[in-house]
Formats: C-alpha cells, structure tokens, sequence
C-alpha cells in the first residue's frame, strides 16, 4: 500500500481519470463541496454524473478533492465514513 499526500504530489489528470474510471461511489462524491466550493460559485449539479467535468475541476483545484481516497487498478472507493475502508483493504 502507498500513502500519496495528495496535496504535495496532486494526482495528474490521467490519474484522475482513472480513479472515476473504477470508482464505485457516485462521481461528484468526489468534489468536497465545503466553503471553498462555496466561495468559488461553484454549482454542485455540474458534477452529478459528469466525470470529465470532476476530472477538470479536481486537476485546476486540487483542495477540493474528497479524502481519503482508496485506490486499486480496479476499483476505488472514498473512505468516508471510515468503517469503508477496512473492507475495502480485505
């Protein structure tokens, strides 16, 4: 397993499409819609179901991007809440 600290080595967009590729949540659910999001003007149904609009946004603001993220050639998941995560490591 690798720790990626994803706001010093941010993924590449390649990355990014591959997490949506194999992600088993919805898309947007990766789009932390926080204060930021909210400062920006941003509107969250851009994002429902819209990878390649996701893939754009988390590539230009990278703080936005949900957390943790778990990650496999074939799958991906967001570790929240936090009990996902050990079924996902088994």
């Amino acid at each position: 397993m690798e720790v990626v600290l994803y706001m010093k080595n941010p993924p590449d967009q390649a990355t990014l499409e591959h997490i949506v590729s194999v992600l088993e949540d919805p898309v947007e659910d990766l789009v932390r819609k926080d204060s930021k999001f909210k400062e920006l003007g941003l509107n969250p149904d851009d994002y429902v179901g819209n990878p390649e609009a996701v893939v754009q946004l988390l590539t230009e603001r990278k703080a936005l991007m949900q957390r943790p993220v778990l990650v496999t050639d074939k799958k991906a998941i967001i570790g929240r809440p936090k009990d996902r995560i050990a079924g996902f490591l088994v």
